[in-house]
């Protein structure tokens, strides 16, 4: 997962409704893209026409395309699972929700900017790694027993739950019992969430916490600062990008030609707008399933059982 503030959730819906109203049935005539911002719904609007008049165009006449800003992801999610909702553009734990609750298809998956190890690279995937100061005593995982950590959210995919998986996989925390999610500080003896890995990163070197996370998906600055001032320890991945995930209720051909529009944006002409709507790092889109793309953040749910809620998503 991961749902940062930088990014904007775009969900595209095909529903017969006002901008300002809830979803009510689909209209075959009318897509809505649902946009959850950080920033005021009419700059939002504003910004978007470009984007809705690429899609009226390839999807051709008699498609009305329009911007819908939803109340929460976790309402997309049951839109898609009674039909009224057809497409969404999500985040990886949303949409693997979608995919197991509400029975909709994962088809889409962003390719982005990010960064393997000290490799640039675009790839619908990335790690993150444990980090601590290069002056640091502390030469495993193991040895952070008792200590302090920083974490940029309890939501994010890649700063929280892969490492908490990783934490046990290795047997440092144990798997928790039905219905109670992992706890760290069953093995820190601190545990900070920060609000996101540049203020972890702060943390680290002001010597408030022992150990942080760093993310390949940040920004390419932050990265090779954190990179070039730390050791790692461990690393967790591959984590997953963005998807798109399709409903039952969405039928052939409008599906089809939803799915190749959309494909159509990976263009390096379209590469500007779409960072404005999905992530500062898009680059495209490629061909998934949920099994591919979300098999190891199912894996590293199933083991922390972290579920999911509309908490900080840096």
């Amino acid at each position: 997962m991961r749902f940062a503030l930088s990014r904007f959730t775009i969900i595209v819906l095909l529903l017969g409704i006002g901008a300002a109203c809830a979803p009510r049935q689909a209209s075959p005539t009318r897509l809505v893209i649902a946009v959850q911002p950080t920033f005021a719904v009419s700059e939002i609007q504003e910004k978007a026409r470009p984007l809705e008049q690429y899609l009226e165009q390839r999807l051709g006449p008699g498609v009305d395309v329009e911007i819908y800003v939803p109340l929460s992801q976790a309402g997309v999610v049951e839109a898609l699972r009674f039909g009224q909702a057809h497409v969404a553009f999500m985040g990886p734990f949303a949409g693997l929700l979608a995919a197991e609750r509400a029975n909709a298809q994962v088809v889409l998956a962003e390719v982005r900017e990010v960064i393997h190890g000290a490799q640039k690279t675009e790839a619908t995937y990335y790690y993150s790694y444990w980090v601590v100061p290069k002056d640091s005593p502390y030469t495993s995982l193991a040895d952070l027993k008792g200590k302090r950590a920083c974490f940029p959210s309890p939501i994010s995919t890649s700063g929280y739950i892969g490492p908490m998986a990783r934490l046990i996989e290795l047997g440092l925390l144990p798997e928790p019992p039905a219905q109670q999610e992992v706890d760290p500080k069953a093995f820190f003896g601190q545990v900070l969430f920060a609000g996101g890995y540049g203020q972890c990163w702060e943390a680290l070197k002001a010597g408030q916490v022992d150990v942080t996370v760093i993310a390949g998906d940040v920004p390419e600055k932050l990265y090779q600062e954190v990179m070039a001032h730390t050791r790692m320890l461990e690393q967790q991945g591959p984590l997953p990008s963005h998807v798109v995930v399709v409903s039952q209720a969405l039928q052939e051909p409008m599906r089809s030609k939803v799915i190749e529009a959309l494909m159509g944006l990976s263009g390096p002409e379209h590469r500007s707008l779409m960072r404005q709507f999905i992530s500062g790092l898009f680059v495209g889109f490629q061909r998934t399933d949920a099994q591919t793309h979300l098999g190891t953040l199912r894996e590293y749910i199933r083991r922390t059982h972290i579920a999911f809620s509309e908490r900080i998503t840096p």
